[in-house]
């Protein structure tokens, strides 16, 4: 299974980025796992409702364009559906075992997703409606796929 994590802005944080790689490392054995870091478009701080969208829409072209016809896209949203470990896991499964080899789990910059990018996901997640900042979510992503294939092999995982 090929598994994106396409993410808008620059991971700055070394203990995220010493987690994050701790979790690649883990899951290299049950998936490739490739992180496309985006820019983030440039703005200032109050941004008009107006201005938020293009903010959003510009970022949203740049996330389209790393995504194939053929990738099952997943993007993380606070709106999004709430799920158990065990749901993503099931579903995960399913998905490898219909053919959906490449999924793409798309994490927007601090604004949020385009309409464009909603418009294509197959599906949403959510972890919480609180807000978590995004460079953070990819860890808990990561984190969240390995218990995925862990949960899916049978093997032991602390709850």
């Amino acid at each position: 299974m090929n598994i994106s994590i396409i993410t808008i802005g620059k991971l700055k944080e070394k203990y995220l980025k010493q987690g994050i790689d701790e979790y690649l490392k883990r899951l290299s054995a049950y998936a490739k796992l490739d992180i496309i870091e985006l820019p983030d478009e440039k703005a200032p701080e109050n941004l008009s409702e107006t201005e938020m969208v293009i903010v959003k829409e510009k970022e949203g072209e740049r996330i389209l364009s790393k995504i194939s016809d053929d990738t099952h896209v997943i993007a993380l949203a606070i709106e999004g559906k709430m799920k158990t470990s065990e749901q993503l896991a099931k579903e995960i499964d399913q998905l490898a075992t219909y053919g959906k080899s490449k999924i793409a789990f798309i994490i927007g910059g601090s604004l949020g997703l385009s309409q464009q990018v909603m418009k294509r996901a197959n599906d949403t997640l959510s972890f919480s409606k609180m807000t978590f900042p995004h460079q953070l979510m990819r860890l808990i992503l990561l984190e969240q796929v390995y218990r995925a294939f862990r949960i899916n092999r049978g093997e032991p995982y602390h709850k």
